[in-house]
């Protein structure tokens, strides 16, 4: 079940999951951060782990748990490294198909459609890959980096007078 697109799988077969439910704590190895982090856009991805709690609903499955993760950027301000942590809540449902799950949910039950799982498995790396994408910030900050005003705009200068006063004088003569 692993593809290039994804480089973390953790499949979970839902016929392994029991009837009280199954919990999975995953951890990334330090190859797949570094996959994941090139993937994200991350100067770096020193810790990425999972929490699922999985319950049945005949065919249906509904997961929850965190992601949780600490990702290095670069400050869009000051260009400096910095580390943030991600924490992003999931709470999803997968069936076999779109049609499988409105039979068995009441409408009541969900206000999304659920997510389609294939072949009789969920992949928790994925899922949790997915949800750290979008948890990271597009533009990080260090703390107390602003934006500092060019000396050109604080002098009141125009970058383009020079250009302007040229134009007027050739278009005078």
């Amino acid at each position: 079940m692993k593809t290039t697109a994804n480089p973390w799988s953790v499949p979970v077969a839902v016929d392994e999951i029991a009837d009280g439910g199954l919990h999975r704590v995953i951890e990334a190895p330090e190859d797949v951060r570094a996959a994941i982090a090139k993937l994200g856009g991350l100067r770096d991805l020193p810790r990425l782990e999972g929490e699922f709690d999985l319950t049945r609903q005949g065919a249906t499955v509904h997961v929850t748990g965190r992601v949780r993760a600490r990702v290095g950027q670069t400050c869009v301000v000051s260009l400096e490294p910095i580390e943030n942590e991600i924490d992003e809540p999931i709470d999803l449902r997968f069936a076999p198909s779109a049609a499988q799950a409105e039979i068995e949910l009441a409408p009541e039950e969900s206000v999304e459609p659920p997510e389609v799982y294939s072949e009789g498995v969920i992949d928790l790396g994925a899922l949790a890959t997915e949800f750290l994408v979008l948890g990271i910030d597009p533009y990080p900050r260090k703390p107390g980096a602003e934006f500092a005003v060019s000396k050109v705009e604080e002098r009141g200068e125009r970058p383009f007078a020079a250009l302007a006063a040229l134009k007027k004088r050739l278009g005078s003569s």
